[in-house]
């Protein structure tokens, strides 16, 4: 069940065959493997604690940092590096770890190191020279392999812990789910310290031997630009990243015409976006969805499938289930419920936190996911919101993504996100703030009409408040829990 071995034997096996390509470079499947050696001697003599932390930009250095570590049978920590500095302070603290794998850029880059023990700049080592011959140590499938820190209710990030098990459960699923060839090429821009950076960017092409291109910051017109020279297959992205590239005037079909998997996820994908995308560029966007907690993918629409705001069917494995959040009681298709999940894909726990680990699964075992949603009677699965972001107006429950979904139909508005505002009459009542196009002039009165033509009279927003920018997390997210605290302190 070690999630490394597989990764191991396929690039000893493609020995000389470019398996990494990142901003800098080209890694051969020898070259990654030497270096994770060597990493693993520096790693060794250096650090005491159970747990590596990784700071690293994504590129092929992130593989050989997780390779490394679990090699010594070590836990993989990724840092999240775009949160504040407290806030990561308090990620290295509470994994208790004494090292921390970096580059000198990112350190020049975010300004300050957080406090460790060992700061190990990778570019200060050895990593291409005769390693020491050591054997990878294998894992038992309960074996914590990665510890993921995600945002906590309490406003602190929590660790969660996934399994070789677990991971090495979720790279079966997708390749019973989605046969990839060996001609298959990934392109990745999402951030490894992400659970789908981690896993469906980084382990799976690996496990597969199948070559991932990586770039560490996401540009529209140099995405296009590697589309351009690589030709690759597999593309995931968020919506946001995917409206960027409708921005690129230069970008014609034939640029993502090597495409057969672009895949969306993170957050609901925008009708206007999937259709924009496919009208200009016939490339048809589908929708993934999974959770960190979840290794993270748990279902997937694949192209055959496509149902428009359809995230496909549960993979291999994963038992899924809509549930009334009052009663318990499963509910039928085409109702709005709590989506609970069940498989070996689901996480250990939280690290430390064994009251919120315990909150997190029913009695039946089956993770409480806090998503709404519904299935369709063919069993596809739509996302309709967070249950504790659905307002309720008037007695009536009312979902963001509905009302954000009309109003990134008009031709000025670039972004939106509805929350609630308090109504001493009807309780809450919709609060829209939207970011406009750019080059467009925002039309409110426009804005408010096409809403009451497209939704019900108590769904439409009593107020719109135009922002600069919306407030994002560190895929680009847009995070309504932000906007919430501002409105609450205003």
């Amino acid at each position: 069940m070690s999630v490394h071995w597989p990764i191991i034997r396929r690039l000893a096996a493609n020995a000389r065959k470019i398996a990494v390509t990142d901003d800098r470079r080209d890694y051969r499947g020898v070259e990654l493997l030497v270096a994770s050696m060597n990493l693993a001697d520096a790693i060794e003599a250096r650090s005491a604690t159970k747990n590596v932390g990784v700071m690293l930009p994504t590129s092929g250095a992130f593989p050989i940092a997780a390779l490394a570590t679990w090699m010594l049978g070590r836990t993989l920590v990724p840092l999240n590096y775009l949160l504040r500095p407290d806030e990561l302070q308090y990620v290295v603290d509470d994994c208790e770890t004494d090292i921390i794998l970096t580059a000198g850029p990112m350190l020049e880059h975010l300004g300050a190191a957080p406090r460790v023990k060992h700061l190990v700049k990778l570019e200060d080592l050895a990593l291409g020279g005769l390693p020491t011959p050591r054997w990878p140590r294998t894992a038992a499938g309960d074996e914590l392999a990665v510890i993921l820190y995600t945002s906590g209710t309490s406003g602190k990030p929590k660790g969660v812990m996934l399994s070789h098990g677990n991971l090495s459960a979720n790279i079966r699923q997708v390749f019973e789910w989605v046969q990839f060839s060996r001609s298959d090429m990934f392109l990745g821009v999402l951030p490894q310290f992400h659970s789908f950076g981690l896993t469906v960017l980084t382990l799976l092409p690996l496990s597969a031997g199948l070559r991932v291109v990586y770039t560490a910051r996401f540009t529209p017109t140099k995405i296009v630009d590697l589309f351009r020279k690589h030709r690759p297959t597999f593309f995931v992205a968020i919506p946001s990243m995917y409206n960027a590239l409708l921005q690129v005037k230069s970008a014609k079909p034939e640029d993502f015409a090597s495409l057969k998997y672009a895949v969306s996820g993170g957050e609901p994908l925008p009708g206007d976006v999937a259709e924009r995308f496919r009208d200009r560029f016939g490339v048809t966007i589908a929708e993934g969805y999974g959770m960190t907690e979840t290794s993270p993918v748990t279902n997937w629409c694949r192209p055959e499938e496509y149902k428009p705001h359809s995230v496909g069917r549960a993979l291999p494995g994963i038992i899924e289930q809509i549930i009334d959040p009052e009663t318990g009681r499963e509910l039928p298709p085409d109702t709005d419920g709590e989506l609970r999940i069940k498989g070996p894909n689901v996480m250990k726990g939280y690290f430390k936190l064994p009251d919120e680990t315990a909150a997190t699964f029913d009695d039946r075992g089956f993770l409480r996911t806090g998503d709404m949603a519904r299935f369709d009677t063919d069993g596809h699965l739509s996302i309709t919101g967070r249950i504790k972001e659905m307002l309720i107006v008037g007695g009536e429950n009312v979902f963001p993504r509905e009302i954000e979904e009309v109003i990134n139909q008009h031709p000025c508005i670039h972004a939106s996100a509805v929350i609630g505002e308090v109504d001493p009459i009807r309780g809450e009542v919709p609060l829209a703030f939207v970011e406009v196009a750019e080059g467009e002039t925002y039309d409110e009165r426009s804005v408010i009409v096409l809403c009451r033509e497209k939704l019900a009279g108590y769904k439409v927003p009593r107020r719109i408040e135009v922002v600069e920018s919306l407030p994002r997390n560190a895929t680009g997210k847009i995070l309504r829990r932000a906007l919430k605290e501002r409105q609450a302190g205003s």
